[in-house]
């Protein structure tokens, strides 16, 4: 087999090809051995007739027919092969030679993945947070364990906001008692509007002994309103601890105030470091996106559309959720799902395209490696033998699928090691800002709660 590959308009490809007469007379082999199955001829068992008894009883164009059909597809993809083309859609096929006899030749055109242009990606300018804690945040942090660790003591006045309030609720609609508003010796704390704004309305300036009778009006106009009897019990207010040394030692391991706060700043920074490295990585890649202008090929925005769809029927489906179901919990239609997946889907292709001209530009591939120690994280994470996870995608023609990412992965490493990087204000900040020590773990939740 020979092709030669010419570039057309309109982002397309034409591949001559051509299979020559001996070769191609194997698959016409091919395909009698295959229509043998499937004829009954006297005197021979299924499969077992001879080329030249099914050629006299059937016609030799049956099998030329047929191995046209079947072998032609796979000349393609060989021919694909061979001259790297990166084909997007089905490709049209026009067989120009060889459908009676001779050797075959075809033409089949079709669309590829065309190169953009991102002009001046080397130049990008992002914004991140500043990755130190300021003053204002820590001083957050220690209000927040003088919260912790206040104490109730009884009041001898009205209830304010912030008071905590020992109440008997009871609550109905039409005289039935609604199940979840029925309590004794709840305490509530006043301003919070957990139950409704009019309970902390009438709470305000209560006194023990109090019975209050109210209405408050759902948040959905359409239901009826709630009428409310409560009886004020108990008034407290909460009593937080001066912050000093021996607060300080008492709620933590630390000695001083100084020391709990170096360390509630430190683990701020910690979260914001992490924060703010994820933040360079995916702003960077969304102001690449930014410099393609070109309209993206629909070939590949339906392929991206589709696994989006895919994954988010698999999401739904592990939370044993049913797309009716989240419709109807989300209050979102499928046509809005649809437009938002296929914008999603156009970005994605963008991102695609614009690292790999950036990997085109800044001369970046993929060497053994590479490609050795992608398939050693795979086995990692599928738990297989790295023999066996390379087996299964060079069978699967994964391979320059896999080498394509790891492309991606270095052009995206580069852009992040050379956008410029500043504060809200404007102000530069160094990349060794964002460094971890090399003992910092990365996965610290509580920390991450803490510094949001």
């Amino acid at each position: 087999m020979k092709a030669v590959v010419e570039p057309l308009e309109g982002n397309k490809v034409k591949l001559s090809v051509e299979v020559d007469e001996g070769e191609f007379e194997k698959d016409i082999d091919a395909a009698f051995r295959r229509i043998a199955k499937e004829v009954r001829l006297p005197g021979f068992r299924p499969g077992k007739a001879p080329r030249r008894i099914l050629e006299a009883k059937l016609g030799k164009d049956v099998g030329r027919e047929e191995a046209l059909r079947e072998a032609l597809p796979t000349y393609y993809y060989q021919a694909v092969k061979d001259h790297d083309v990166d084909a997007i859609a089905a490709p049209e096929i026009d067989i120009t030679a060889g459908k009676e006899e001779g050797a075959v030749t075809f033409d089949a055109v079709v669309e590829v993945r065309p190169s953009v242009l991102v002009p001046g990606y080397a130049s990008l300018r992002i914004e991140i947070p500043k990755p130190e804690a300021t003053d204002e945040e820590i001083d957050a942090q220690v209000e927040r364990l003088r919260q912790q660790f206040g104490e109730l003591t009884a009041v001898d006045r009205p209830a304010i906001d912030g008071d905590h309030v020992t109440i008997t609720i009871n609550g109905s609609r039409d005289g039935e008692a609604l199940a979840g508003l029925q309590a004794d010796d709840y305490l509530y704390e006043v301003g919070s509007g957990s139950i409704a704004d009019e309970l902390d309305e009438n709470l305000r300036g209560g006194k023990v002994g109090d019975i209050l009778s109210f209405d408050a009006q759902p948040q959905d106009p359409d239901e009826a309103a709630v009428q409310f009897r409560v009886i004020v019990k108990d008034i407290k207010e909460k009593v937080l601890p001066d912050v000093t040394d021996e607060w300080a030692n008492d709620v933590s391991e630390f000695e001083t105030v100084d020391d709990l706060r170096a360390d509630i700043a430190e683990r701020i920074t910690r979260v914001r470091k992490i924060q703010a490295q994820m933040a360079v990585r995916e702003k960077a890649a969304s102001a690449l996106v930014e410099l393609v202008d070109e309209d993206v090929p629909e070939p590949l925005v339906a392929s991206e559309m589709q696994q989006r769809l895919q994954d988010f029927a698999l999401r739904l489906n592990a939370q044993g959720i049913s797309p009716e179901q989240y419709f109807e919990a989300t209050g979102q239609s499928q046509e809005a799902l649809v437009d938002e997946l296929r914008e999603l889907a156009v970005q994605g292709v963008k991102a695609d395209l614009a690292l790999r001209a950036v990997a085109e530009a800044e001369g970046l591939e993929t060497d053994d490696d590479d490609i050795e120690a992608e398939i050693e994280a795979l086995s990692e994470r599928v738990k297989e033998k790295p023999a066996k996870v390379r087996q299964q995608l060079e069978r699967a023609d994964q391979m320059s699928a896999v080498r394509s990412d790891i492309r991606k992965r270095k052009a995206l490493d580069w852009l992040v090691e050379h956008v410029e990087l500043v504060d809200e204000q404007g102000n530069p900040v160094e990349r060794t800002a964002l460094e971890l020590p090399a003992d910092e773990s990365d996965d610290d939740n509580t920390i991450e709660e803490e510094a949001e």
